[in-house]
């Protein structure tokens, strides 16, 4: 085990089209840290832009001499008779759709500086985007500043934020009002709207922030378990890091490590074997942890390349497919089935916390008078929240469409994927929190069952729990068990 360090709100995370971890976005989207955008990748990109001019002055580049999506074929510009910007404009003015939510403000700082790290991206790749120097200073201005724009949430399938980052585009030319902050007003330049919204910013965003949140989950979900386990004296032989090595699917010896750590010297075992909500949380831990790692490197690989459609280069215009994210919404997919698996596990747990014949207590945990009923509700609030989230595990990659006249005829549903994951990141801290309150009351009752190595994760919500458990409402508890959270995940951390 070893303890993460806080954030340190001085620091600074570099802007500069390289590597943007999910972690560093989500400090600086929260204020703990402060973006550094980088002037040498900035000024660097004037050779992007130039080769962008010189490919619309050469021919047909779609969204800059053509129409976008069916009208891909259709001629616009000067020699239609339009001034330079029309086109431009239309196309933002048409797609900001302006519908749903408004995207809260840790989110939208979020998705501006990953859309400005994706551009900067073109500097090292020496192919990008080529979005005029004005535009890109304004956006670079704004992300240092901390100006946001209002940015609705619909308008997205997976192929690209187009209608929230409109929005961006009509408020860095001033078009709309500022949200917080301001930047002064740019002029767009001929091939600069469609660049600008070509790209998964703003579900980029959601999904990275939703992440933290569930690792800290994942990592709380260990400690609560190994408190589950000691309460209930279970059987350690499941979690012995032996039986794990000889079949080490990805991330479990780790997890069965650092759960074996946790409950070493416990009681001795109620059970020659224990039930599965005991026997199987390695099996069931690790893939999510391993979902986990893999949804982070994807986020850092979108965040930090060039993936706008057309991209140019001195060797001239590629127009592709990049703004499919495919790779996102299967990560996406992957870890919210996981993490529901160790949800419904930790509804399993709770279940035999309320079970006398498991824990050799009362039943449901109850104190008072004879017939007091309480923990039994919890299992009501735990089962209601995991209707809730049981659905958001369905496959968004399964999802079928045909828009723009039906030549796009195929998408991702990566943005849906990463609401979803969010509405999990809300939701599922409310499973965990029930079960640790319940663990937490029976080793009050029996602290003998409390070992040194998991003394600490104790400490963490029985200093913040009622002492009187005769029946009561239980959300004042369970709210102080969902705010101690991060902590108990600071506490923890896999090796390797």
């Amino acid at each position: 085990m070893e303890h993460q360090g806080v954030p340190d709100a001085t620091r600074g995370v570099a802007v500069a089209g390289r590597a943007l971890s999910p972690a560093d976005l989500d400090d600086v989207a929260h204020g703990r840290a402060r973006p550094v955008v980088d002037g040498a990748a900035l000024a660097s990109l004037g050779a992007v832009h130039a080769a962008m001019e010189a490919a619309r002055a050469a021919g047909a580049v779609y969204g800059a001499t053509t129409g976008v999506g069916a009208n891909k074929d259709v001629g616009v510009g000067e020699e239609q008779g339009e001034h330079p910007r029309a086109h431009g404009l239309r196309l933002l003015r048409s797609h900001a759709a302006s519908l749903g939510p408004v995207e809260d403000e840790p989110t939208t700082r979020a998705a501006l500086v990953v859309r400005l790290n994706q551009l900067l991206a073109g500097a090292h790749a020496g192919l990008g985007a080529g979005i005029s120097p004005p535009v890109l200073g304004a956006l670079a201005e704004a992300v240092r500043s901390g100006a946001l724009p209002t940015m609705h949430r619909f308008g997205g399938i997976g192929t690209s934020d187009l209608a929230p980052l409109a929005e961006l585009g009509l408020t860095l030319v001033g078009e709309r009002p500022w949200r917080t902050g301001s930047v002064d007003p740019v002029p767009l330049g001929p091939a600069d709207a469609l660049p600008l919204i070509s790209s998964h910013a703003l579900t980029l965003a959601t999904a990275s922030l939703a992440l933290v949140r569930v690792r800290q989950l994942l990592l709380a979900g260990l400690g609560v378990s190994a408190l589950s386990f000691l309460a209930l004296r279970g059987n350690g032989q499941a979690w012995a890091p032996r039986v794990h090595a000889a079949r080490p699917h990805l991330r479990q010896p780790q997890v069965a490590a650092a759960l074996s750590a946790l409950v070493a010297g416990g009681p001795p075992p109620a059970r020659l074997q224990d039930p599965f909500a005991l026997r199987t949380v390695p099996q069931v831990l690790a893939p999510a942890f391993a979902a986990a790692d893999a949804l982070a490197d994807v986020l850092a690989l979108e965040a930090s390349t060039p993936g706008e459609n057309p991209l140019v280069g001195a060797d001239g215009v590629f127009h592709h497919g990049q703004f499919h994210a495919a790779s996102l919404a299967t990560a996406l997919d992957t870890l919210r089935a996981t993490t529901f698996g160790v949800l419904t596990l930790s509804a399993a747990r709770l279940a035999l916390l309320l079970r006398p014949e498991h824990t050799g207590l009362r039943a449901f945990l109850a104190a008072g008078p004879r017939g007091s009923s309480g923990l039994m509700i919890g299992e009501y609030v735990v089962q209601d929240v995991l209707a809730e989230l049981r659905p958001g595990t369905a496959p968004m990659t399964a999802g079928t469409v045909s828009i723009s006249l039906g030549l796009e005829e195929h998408a991702s549903f990566a943005t849906q994927g990463a609401r979803a994951l969010r509405h999990t990141a809300e939701l599922a801290p409310l499973v965990l929190a029930v079960e640790a309150l319940a663990a937490v009351r029976a080793l009050r009752s029996a602290p003998d069952r409390l070992t040194p190595g998991a003394a600490a994760l104790f400490a963490v919500f029985d200093e913040v729990l009622d002492r009187d458990a005769r029946d009561a409402p239980i959300g004042p508890d369970v709210q102080r068990v969902v705010e101690r959270v991060p902590q108990l995940a600071l506490l923890l951390r896999l090796e390797g």
